[in-house]
């Protein structure tokens, strides 16, 4: 039997890897030395140009058994920040709690995982667990978890169910599991215009009145009003440009960006049409371009979030609650795979100065990890 990792030595020597996003070379180090004595097939690889990449991914299996756990998650961090009372990278432990760049988001959930798989033998009879690890969460993900995914198709990888180990606690370890996230798309609108003097407006062409006409239409849309796992969508404008440095000069253009946060009763690119057909009918020449981030996903209410919910009561005596709340994950690309439920630590210093978890938190998570591999593997 393997010697059991200690998560929190563990947690301390991620942390202590630099790996401002996105992520290479010592952290991915790090965590294969750590897989590797427990049974792991470490497959790493680095993919990606400039500005995006490169990134550096992680892909461990381990087993061959039917049923398969997969576990989600990102070792590239924010970058540190200024005023911390500590080494952002020490991984120091102060008053019960670990401080260091990454220790909630989310290399204290690493930790824990890779800890709660080296535990026992007995819990790699008859299934497969794998580490989905990518570089590139905390920045654009061009190169991320969507080229793990190729990889993982590629050698016929399939989990049955994946968790995501994102922090999704908010008050006590264990009181919030995520089973969906919103969608997430950025809009720009471009009004072109005619430059000229402020005297003479029949000579120019001011696009400015055009694009309050087409933001005033945008901001009076109700897309819905939510439904039974997801609050209403919302359209928030968070940016205008106009860039005119003079008083007295007609602008030749000005722009607008807006974000769209949604729920599962839209699609990305057919909301970037209905802002491109309000735009037009106020201006024709107006142009609207948009970049999808990701789609709504929702994993029903079912086995999986069952078995994590009793896991959970079982370490905590909490019985979470389901959510869909909060920003975009990496969780939206790995719905397309398998079930998916994100659980993790506590939330309130993730990107934060002074990040850190309680060491008594990162032991219980990884008993809950321990208790939901038994439980998903059998």
């Amino acid at each position: 039997m393997n010697v059991p990792i200690d998560p929190v030595a563990l947690t301390q020597a991620l942390i202590a890897a630099d790996s401002v996003t996105p992520a290479r070379g010592t952290v991915f180090d790090v965590l294969e030395a750590a897989l590797l004595p427990i049974g792991f097939a470490v497959d790493r690889f680095v993919v990606g140009e400039a500005p995006d990449g490169p990134v550096e991914n992680l892909l461990a299996v381990r087993g061959d058994g039917p049923r398969h756990l997969a576990f989600a998650g990102h070792v590239d961090v924010v970058p540190a920040g200024e005023g911390w009372s500590g080494s952002p990278w020490s991984g120091e432990v102060r008053g019960g709690l670990l401080y260091g760049r990454g220790a909630v988001d989310m290399k204290g959930a690493v930790a824990a995982f890779v800890a709660a798989a080296s535990r026992s033998n007995a819990q790699r009879d008859g299934g497969t667990l794998s580490l989905i690890i990518t570089g590139d969460e905390e920045g654009p993900a061009t190169y991320g978890t969507v080229a793990l995914m190729e990889r993982m198709a590629a050698r016929g990888i399939v989990p049955d169910l994946c968790l995501v180990g994102e922090p999704t606690s908010t008050t006590r370890l264990g009181d919030m599991v995520k089973i969906g996230r919103r969608g997430s798309v950025n809009i720009w609108i471009d009004v072109p215009g005619r430059q000229g003097h402020v005297a003479y407006p029949h000579l120019a062409d001011n696009p400015i009145p055009r694009l309050v006409e087409i933001l005033a239409e945008i901001e009076a849309v109700i897309l819905d009003k939510g439904t039974d796992w997801f609050q209403p969508s919302n359209i928030e404008v968070t940016d205008i440009a106009v860039g005119n440095p003079a008083h007295n000069v007609i602008p030749a253009k000005a722009s607008a960006r807006l974000s769209i946060r949604f729920n599962d009763r839209h699609r990305g690119a057919d909301l970037i049409e209905r802002l491109r057909a309000i735009a037009a009918k106020h201006d024709p020449r107006a142009i609207v371009t948009g970049k999808v981030s990701g789609e709504a996903f929702l994993t029903e209410p079912g086995a999986f979030s069952t078995l994590l919910s009793e896991a959970i009561l079982s370490s905590t005596g909490i019985t979470p609650e389901l959510s869909t709340t909060g920003g975009t994950s990496d969780a939206r690309f790995l719905s397309k795979l398998c079930p998916v439920v994100e659980f993790g630590l506590i939330n309130a210093t993730m990107h934060k100065v002074d990040e850190a978890v309680a060491v008594e938190d990162l032991l219980a998570l990884t008993d809950i990890y321990e208790d939901v591999i038994v439980r998903a593997l059998n």
